[in-house]
């Protein structure tokens, strides 16, 4: 209704004064044309005026009569000495006196009037026209056309009803487009009201319908991708606390079953006790690992990590340096292959983290005596980091499946210092750090494991 409300007020503000401005004109239409009809009638019995013939009233009357005026008008012709000689009003007589009529008398002057002023025997308010009849310089008497005030107003209104008409159906337009722009614009917000509604009830999988302008589309959109996200949490955190708790039942159970074997064997078998404690305290360590790792997948879910600029070389040497004395143990060497500076922007972070859990993972899959080699390819846009083992690889299946939480490869089931979330925190770190994760065949057999992260712009 406020476009409706605004339409009226410009209509208002633009049309009054426009019918008031054409109102105008219009009177000075209709009175020129009046002045015209007059100036015409006596130029057609100045002849007349001019002679002293008996006749001359009947000739004048037969040329009034003759002319086309409009019925409700009055024409009066009089003499020099502003006497009657014709007249369209049968009330007026020949003969009667019209000089104390003031634009009369100034019409005798040589000077044409025309105005309107109030009338007593007509009993309302006259719009008239008097013009003096000439032969040369002589005036030969007046002709005056008079109509009532009234019927010029009704002709000017006649003539405005257009513009009125034009008014109202601007009006009723802008009524009919209100009720159209309120109904594609209400609509689509009451809907999303109540996909909002459905939402906060819990319904996670409600969808708003994108319709109507494009302002309410892009809204829904945005609330769609924001339902989407939540849902995709919130099912997270719930598939997360069912695989925790799943993850942290079974290091919980090995540990009381040790535990209660030991406290059989205290007294009989000092041993036996010994073992069991031993294994207690390893079934600890395994448990504080699952848990130290399940927190760390926690604060990198949702997360967006903090961008710095540095050398990705760097980097890299240094946790080769920091892998070095844990691989040797093990009878693996950690080397690294066409290490080039590149600049990278990104979260140094999530890029050491990363790198961490595939040397880890690396070590695991590494055979004795084999080596893990550090690769960086810079391409034109980007720099990509490979940890390349030897070990027996992974199939297609198996790879995809790999960044998933507590995955680990069927023949690492038993495994016992594996948790299967080394991965899935790669997967989580690196979409919040905007780098990109993948794991690959290498020509050696084994796994390529790469994390590609973009340079930094010069």
């Amino acid at each position: 209704m406020a476009m409706v409300g605004l339409v009226f007020i410009v209509l208002v503000a633009h049309d009054v004064p426009l019918a008031m401005h054409l109102r105008e004109i219009e009177r000075d239409r209709l009175t020129t044309s009046i002045e015209r009809d007059a100036f015409t009638i006596g130029g057609q019995i100045s002849p007349a005026l001019a002679t002293a013939e008996p006749h001359r009233e009947q000739t004048v009357a037969d040329i009034v009569d003759a002319f086309d005026v409009d019925p409700s008008s009055t024409v009066v012709v009089v003499d020099r000495n502003g006497y009657l000689i014709s007249s369209t009003d049968p009330t007026h007589l020949l003969g009667d006196d019209f000089v104390s009529r003031p634009e009369i008398a100034a019409a005798l002057l040589g000077n044409p009037s025309s105005g309107s002023r109030p009338s007593v025997t007509v009993g309302e308010e006259l719009v008239y026209v008097a013009v003096p009849v000439l032969s040369g310089a002589d005036v030969l008497g007046a002709v005056r056309i008079t109509y009532p005030k009234s019927i010029l107003d009704r002709r000017v209104n006649e003539q405005l009803r257009g513009l009125l008409t034009a008014a109202a159906v601007s009006i009723a337009m802008a009524i009919a487009v209100a009720i159209l722009f309120a109904r594609s614009v209400s609509r689509p917000i009451e809907d999303l009201r109540q996909a909002t509604d459905e939402l906060a009830s819990g319904r996670l999988e409600v969808i708003a319908t994108e319709s109507g302008p494009r302002e309410t589309r892009q809204l829904a959109r945005s609330f769609n991708s924001m339902a989407s996200r939540l849902g995709n949490l919130i099912n997270r955190q719930k598939s997360f606390a069912g695989d925790a708790s799943h993850q942290l039942r079974t290091p919980l159970t090995a540990l009381r079953l040790r535990l209660e074997q030991a406290s059989e064997a205290a007294s009989t078998n000092p041993d036996a006790t010994r073992e069991h404690l031993e294994e207690a305290l390893n079934e600890t360590d395994r448990l504080t690992h699952l848990v130290e790792q399940l927190l760390q997948l926690a604060r990198a879910e949702g997360s967006v990590l903090q961008a710095t600029t540095f050398d990705i070389a760097e980097l890299v040497v240094e946790r080769i340096e920091h892998w070095t004395y844990l691989a040797a143990e093990r009878g693996i060497e950690i080397v690294p292959v066409d290490i080039s500076t590149a600049k990278v922007t990104t979260s140094d972070l999530a890029i050491r983290e990363i790198l961490d859990n595939y040397i880890d993972n690396a070590i695991e899959a590494s055979p004795i005596g084999s080596r893990i080699e550090m690769i960086v390819v810079q391409g034109e846009d980007d720099v990509e980091v490979v940890v390349r083992d030897h070990g027996r690889g992974l199939t297609d299946d198996q790879r995809r499946n790999a960044f998933e939480r507590f995955w680990r490869a069927p023949g690492d089931s038993n495994r016992r210092s594996g948790s299967g979330l080394g991965l899935a925190i790669v997967a989580q770190l690196a979409n919040a750090a905007a780098v990109r994760v993948e794991l690959r065949s290498s020509p050696s057999g084994g796994i390529d494991a790469s994390v590609t992260v973009a340079l930094a712009k010069s």
